[in-house]
C-alpha cells in the first residue's frame, strides 16, 4: 500500500511546519494588532467591518511577524477580502471572539463568499467561531422564491502555507470553508454545524489545490461533509466526524469537457452517522476527460448509512445536459479498506461506472457492512477489480 502514502504522516508535517514558524517567530518581534484599539466593538450590532480590514493592513505591511487579535464578543462583519501578497509571511489571527454575518442574507447573497484570503502565504487562523448566519437564506430556498445563491463563509484562493486550528463555523449560508488554488494547507480541530437539511453548506471543499490536510475534525451539515472538486492532489483526511451530511465525496467531477483529474487521496479513520453517503465518487454523466486515481479509503465506520460505499458515475440532476450520454471520468486504483458498520439500505456497496471508461483496479479489502442485522447487498456495473480478506457484501469484484 506504500503508493498511496505519497507524502509523510501529516502529524509529522504539522509538527514540522509549527517548529518552522515557531523558528520564525523567535528570529524576529511580533507586532500585535487588536482590532479593538483599532475601532471594533464587541457587542454584536456594531459593523466592525472597517476595524478588521485595517488590523489586516497592517499586518500585512508589517516586514516583521504580526498577530491580529481578536478578543471575546460578538462582530458584526460585512464582507471583508484579506488580500496579499504581504511584506511577511508569518501572519496569525486569534480569535476568542465569534464573527458573525450579517442577518439579512441580502447583504452577502450575491458576493460569493464572506471572509476571503487571496495570495497569502504563511496564514495561522486559530481557534473563534464563524457565525454565518444562513438560516433566513434556507428559508428562503426550501419555500420555491427566488433567493440569492448564498455566500462561502471562509475561502482562501491562490495562496500556501496556511493552518487553520480550533476554528468552529456555524450556519453558513452555503459552503463553510473552501480551498481553492492553494498549496499546503492543514486544517485540525475544525467543527462545522448546520441543519441537516440545510442546502449546498459542505463543510469544507477543496479543488485546485494540493498538499491539504484535514485533520481531527468534526462535521455536521446538509450536505457533503468534506467535497473534493477537480485538480485536487495529495490530500490526507484523518479522524473526522461526519453527520449529518451527504458524507465525504470526491466530485462532482467531469461537468467540463477538458478537466484537470483528482489523484492522491487518503481518506482515514473517519466515521459516519446518519449520512446519505459515506464514501462516494461522483462523476457526471457527459463527456470529460477528467479522472480519479490512487485513492484509499480505510479504517471506516458506518453507522445508519444510505450509501455506505458508491461511485457514481451517472449523475445528471433534473436530467438536463446529460441524458443518454455517458462519463468520460476514467476512475482507477481505488481501495476500500477495513470499513464496517451497518447499511440504511439493503445495498451497501454500489459502483456504478461508466459504460465507455469502466472503473479499474478497484480493491475490496476487509469491508464488513450489514443491513438489518443480515448481510447487505452489492451491486456493480461496468467495474473491475479484486477482494481479498473478509469481504461482505461480497461477489462483485
Amino acid at each position: 500500500m506504500a503508493k498511496y502514502h505519497m507524502r509523510s504522516c501529516p502529524l509529522l508535517l504539522s509538527l514540522l511546519s509549527i517548529l518552522f514558524y515557531s523558528s520564525i517567530v523567535l528570529a524576529a518581534p511580533v507586532t500585535t494588532y487588536s482590532v479593538v484599539s483599532l475601532g471594533a466593538k464587541a457587542d454584536g450590532k456594531t459593523d466592525s467591518t472597517q476595524a478588521f480590514i485595517s488590523a489586516w493592513t497592517k499586518a500585512c505591511a508589517s516586514v516583521n511577524p504580526a498577530v491580529i487579535y481578536v478578543p471575546a464578543g460578538r462582530f458584526d462583519l460585512g464582507k471583508v477580502v484579506f488580500n496579499g501578497p504581504c511584506k511577511n509571511s508569518a501572519i496569525g489571527i486569534r480569535i476568542d471572539g465569534t464573527l458573525v454575518a450579517p442577518s439579512d442574507y441580502s447583504v452577502l447573497g450575491n458576493e460569493g463568499n464572506w471572509l476571503l484570503f487571496e495570495h497569502v502565504d504563511g496564514v495561522t487562523i486559530s481557534g473563534g467561531i464563524l457565525d454565518g448566519q444562513g438560516t433566513g437564506l434556507w428559508d428562503c430556498k426550501s419555500s420555491g422564491k427566488s433567493c440569492p445563491s448564498g455566500a462561502t463563509t471562509l475561502e482562501f484562493s491562490n495562496s500556501k502555507n496556511i493552518v487553520v486550528s480550533r476554528l468552529t463555523s456555524l450556519n453558513s449560508q452555503m459552503f463553510h470553508i473552501v480551498v481553492n488554488g492553494c498549496q499546503n494547507v492543514k486544517m485540525q480541530g475544525v467543527e462545522v454545524t448546520a441543519s441537516g437539511d440545510s442546502p449546498n453548506t459542505d463543510g469544507i471543499h477543496v479543488q485546485l489545490s494540493s498538499d491539504v490536510t484535514i485533520l481531527s475534525s468534526k462535521i455536521r451539515t446538509g450536505d457533503d461533509c468534506i467535497s473534493i472538486g477537480p485538480g485536487a492532489t495529495n490530500l490526507w483526511i484523518e479522524n473526522v466526524a461526519c453527520g449529518p451530511g451527504h458524507g465525504i465525496s470526491i466530485g462532482s467531477l467531469g461537468k467540463d469537457l477538458q478537466e484537470v483529474g483528482v489523484q492522491n487521496v487518503t481518506v482515514k479513520t473517519v466515521t459516519f452517522t446518519g449520512t446519505q453517503n459515506g464514501v462516494r465518487i461522483k462523476t457526471w454523466g457527459r463527456p470529460s476527460n477528467g479522472f480519479a486515481r490512487n485513492i484509499l479509503f480505510q479504517h471506516a465506520i458506518m453507522v445508519d448509512v444510505q450509501n455506505p460505499i458508491l461511485i457514481d458515475q451517472n449523475y445528471c440532476p433534473d436530467n438536463k445536459g446529460c441524458p443518454g450520454q455517458v462519463s468520460g471520468v476514467k476512475i482507477s486504483d481505488v481501495t476500500y479498506q477495513d470499513i464496517h458498520g451497518t447499511s440504511a439500505t439493503e445495498v451497501a456497496v454500489k459502483f456504478d461506472c461508466s459504460s465507455k471508461n469502466p472503473c479499474s483496479r478497484i480493491r475490496l479489502e476487509d469491508v464488513k457492512l450489514t443491513y438489518k442485522n443480515q448481510a447487505a447487498q452489492v451491486s456493480c456495473t461496468h467495474a473491475a477489480g479484486t477482494s481479498s480478506g473478509a469481504v461482505q457484501p461480497s461477489g462483485c469484484l
